[in-house]
């Protein structure tokens, strides 16, 4: 054998062993990434109430992912007065308001002096609904967006939630596709903004089983009857009879009824199997993303002491519905290509509603906002001359109209300050908050949360905010409880299989879920995110 021969078959052999590690190498990197990402947000999920009916719950829901799981027990929202839209926003983008254009559900448009939905977008007509969305108000890239532009959309991206403001602000701009059921026909719908074409299977489904052939048959009555009427969690429930709770969903809000039930996430959990069946997403070992929201508020919004077994109920049905969606997308790509992460939005409705606080001497009172704008209107009109310098209110803020203090070269910052003081002396008010306090100050933990939560396109100039059990009076009659300081803890659970078992108590960012994703998937986080990744092992 020549030497030459010998070199030959030595390169030869050496070209195989490095080829053999590339494809060893290649083929972890495959596996180490998940096939599929379950983003669960569960609007108004409870820390206390979650693990307060776990005597309630089969072994396969919230029991498996808070032994399998990193469980976070006080993950909160990064600022003050957070709601479904900006809860979910901000999970998904890892943005706070201030930056991704998302404060609340709906707020006032500078231009028409009307109430703006935060998903309304005229250009883009609905699928099955005449509602027109798109998120073209989120100002930054969401964890959707990031993973789509990273594959060069070869991932696929759903979004499945009750409501149409979660459905699309968690699917974000670059989705295949997000679903919500309407309020009025109770028909899972899209928007266009996705494409033109609903897709086969969803429409397969909706002719398969409308819930508007269904609804007059649902009643809501205890999963697990003996075991809820015999746990007595919340003090009212002891005094009440042992009567199981029963509800049927009829008249004109049947259908948005059942969406603020425990009746809702089940219509959910049939939408995403016929998703799971239906479609591509998990088949391949691109990521794909599968983000579904669920519903753990009260009935109808109302609180404990009108409706504690119904609160009881709702958590062992959501268990039940986590449990059904851990086990059908862990049967499609496996334990080890599934990373599932379980949040809350980060807010809870009033459990003070029903509460008579005078009637136990506890300082009360009521503060009225249309009120408050007409005595400011009256004294800035004597300082500056007889005009209508306040254009709206709206909730707890007040809009000034720029154009007119613009027109007479009045400075906005002198008036805000004055507004300020002004405000401040009225009974009941714990804090004034103006646009040029907002942007000016220097931080603090109070203003820092109110600032967060603030944004410069949509925000009012003056929010307001009163003493605990004080109620705010706001437009239309409609009556809100302060919520004051009380604090209330909401879970995070992360799952997959390099992240390790634990649980949590040290309090962290929502809007560190986002970034944390986006490093599991090797992706670069949202452009809005400012939060460091979690740290997972």
């Amino acid at each position: 054998m020549s030497h030459n021969t010998i070199i030959s078959r030595s390169r030869l052999v050496t070209s195989l062993v490095v080829l053999l590690s590339v494809a060893s190498v290649d083929a972890q990197n495959s596996s180490e990434l998940p096939r599929i990402v379950v983003n669960i947000v569960v609007d108004q999920l409870r820390t206390d109430y979650l693990e307060a009916f776990a005597p309630l719950y089969g072994e396969d829901g919230f029991k498996r992912l808070m032994a399998e799981a990193r469980y976070y027990r006080d993950c909160q929202q990064p600022f003050r007065s957070a709601d479904r839209a900006s809860g979910a926003a901000c999970i998904s983008t890892g943005a706070i308001p201030f930056d991704n254009g998302v404060p609340a559900l709906s707020w006032l448009s500078r231009q028409t002096s009307q109430p703006v939905f935060c998903v309304d977008d005229p250009q883009y007509a609905g699928h099955q609904t005449y509602e027109k969305s798109s998120p073209s108000r989120l100002l930054t890239t969401t964890l959707s967006d990031e993973l789509e532009m990273a594959t060069g959309k070869l991932s696929m991206v759903y979004s499945i939630a009750p409501e149409r403001d979660m459905a699309v602000l968690l699917a974000g701009h670059v989705a295949d596709g997000a679903f919500w059921i309407n309020d009025e026909t109770g028909s899972w719908c899209g928007t266009s903004y996705y494409g033109l074409d609903y897709p086969y299977w969803a429409s397969v489904f909706e002719r398969m089983a409308p819930l508007s052939q269904r609804i007059s048959k649902i009643e809501w009555a205890p999963l697990w009857n003996g075991a809820v009427n015999d746990f007595h969690y919340f003090h009212s429930a002891e005094s009440e009879k042992t009567k199981p709770f029963s509800h049927k969903f009829a008249g004109d809000r049947k259908y948005r009824q059942l969406k603020n039930s425990a009746m809702v996430n089940e219509e959910v959990m049939s939408f995403v199997d016929r998703c799971l069946d239906g479609c591509a997403i998990g088949r391949d070992h691109t990521p794909d993303l599968l983000n579904i929201g669920l519903y753990a508020g009260n009935f109808d919004h109302q609180s404990v002491v009108s409706c504690p077994a119904e609160m009881q109920d709702t958590y062992v049905r959501l268990d039940y519905v986590v449990a059904h969606i851990l086990k059908s997308v862990e049967e499609l790509v496996g334990k080890q290509g599934m990373l599932v992460v379980l949040s809350s939005t980060g807010y809870a409705d009033s459990d003070a509603d029903d509460i008579d606080f005078a009637q136990f001497r506890i300082p009360t009172g009521s503060f009225s906002m249309a009120r408050a704008s007409m005595l400011l209107n009256m004294y800035l009109s004597a300082l500056y001359g007889q005009r209508q310098y306040v254009e709206a209110i709206f909730d707890r803020q007040i809009y000034l109209d720029h154009t007119i203090i613009e027109q007479n070269q009045l400075n906005l910052a002198e008036i805000l300050t004055r507004s300020e003081e002004f405000l401040a002396q009225m009974s009941g008010v714990r804090e004034i908050y103006t646009s040029q306090r907002l942007i000016t100050d220097a931080w603090a933990e109070g203003i820092n949360m109110v600032r967060a939560g603030w944004n410069a396109t949509c925000s009012g100039d003056i929010i307001i905010e009163v003493n605990p059990g004080w109620r705010v009076e706001v437009e239309q009659h409609r009556t809100y409880v302060s919520q004051g300081q009380a604090y209330i803890s909401y879970p995070l659970f992360l799952m997959g299989p390099a992240i390790a078992a634990d649980r949590i108590a040290t309090s962290i960012s929502a809007a560190a879920i986002a970034p944390t994703l986006a490093q599991c998937l090797r992706i670069r986080a949202p452009n809005g995110s400012r939060e460091a990744p979690l740290i997972l092992k």
